[in-house]
């Protein structure tokens, strides 16, 4: 269950049948890659039972949301064919589902992958190239009436990262916002299935990461979702440097997370779900004095 807060009473998701994923507190979107090559975790979850473990794992430590990806989208990643994306996601949604109802995301830019997710119980569309790759993902999201996460980022992951430069980047991606909300809006998509995701570490620098969760609730014009995701993410090993593996960056992904809830972050996207959950079970109970 998410955590409750009293400021974003009475708001939720719909997801269909009746469903709402609730807002009234922070929601939890557990990680799930299902590839070779992810930044942290590529190869930990490529064996179907042993990422649909995870995923009953990270249920029962508080996830709301489990988004499965099978495309690695980290700097420099090389795409792969929706045959082989399915190939290694299929099979956990549907083992997921067999034993459990959590809400699940799919984490992907191709509208036939979306469309089988959707078909085998997923419920959330979580694309990176914010529908703009694949030009059946927005009607498919029209059609199906499904939520849609639409992240801003430079280029594609094989490029993004080749010198990124902004003259304003929050201000840039709210324009870039404004365009993606109006084109849904053209093709039929209600404003309550939309939530919408900064990017952080997809075509930004530093400087732009750390100024996007500064001013994060500059997003909020829009009166929709705000999905934000540091977890692990390689600024956290720039400005704090050491050995360590991109799984070992707990401390920084606390840090981020928090500093994105409290500048108005309604889901936090995480590897470590327990470490989140209690987290945010803290600053909870110092805000409310339970």
């Amino acid at each position: 269950m998410p955590l409750a807060t009293k400021q974003k009473a009475g708001r939720n998701i719909p997801l269909g049948q009746g469903r709402n994923l609730d807002l009234s507190g922070t929601l939890v979107m557990g990680v799930l890659n299902v590839t070779p090559d992810s930044f942290s975790d590529g190869g930990r979850f490529e064996d179907p039972g042993t990422a649909v473990n995870r995923a009953l794992e990270m249920e029962q430590q508080g996830a709301d949301i489990i988004d499965i990806g099978g495309e690695s989208s980290r700097p420099g990643a090389i795409p792969v064919s929706a045959e082989q994306e399915w190939t290694r996601i299929g099979p956990v949604i549907e083992g997921i589902r067999s034993t459990s109802k959590v809400t699940l995301s799919v984490d992907t830019c191709k509208a036939g992958v979306a469309e089988a997710a959707l078909d085998a119980g997923a419920d959330i569309i979580n694309d990176i190239s914010a529908l703009r790759e694949d030009p059946k993902m927005v009607e498919l999201v029209a059609s199906r009436q499904v939520p849609v996460v639409l992240m801003h980022m430079l280029g594609t992951p094989a490029t993004m990262q080749r010198d990124p430069k902004y003259d304003d980047c929050v201000s840039e991606i709210n324009e870039f916002f404004s365009e993606r909300v109006e084109a849904c809006r053209r093709y039929g998509i209600d404003a309550s299935r939309i939530i919408l995701d900064p990017g952080v570490g997809f075509g930004k620098r530093v400087s732009d990461n750390l100024e996007i969760l500064a001013r994060l609730s500059e997003f909020k014009r829009f009166g929709l979702p705000l999905l934000v995701g540091t977890s692990r993410k390689s600024f956290i090993g720039m400005v704090h440097p050491t050995d360590a593996s991109a799984s070992e960056r707990l401390g920084g992904s606390i840090a981020s997370m928090i500093t994105a809830v409290a500048n108005g972050a309604d889901i936090v996207r995480v590897h470590d779900v327990a470490e989140t959950v209690e987290a945010l079970k803290i600053v909870r109970a110092i805000k409310e004095g339970v």
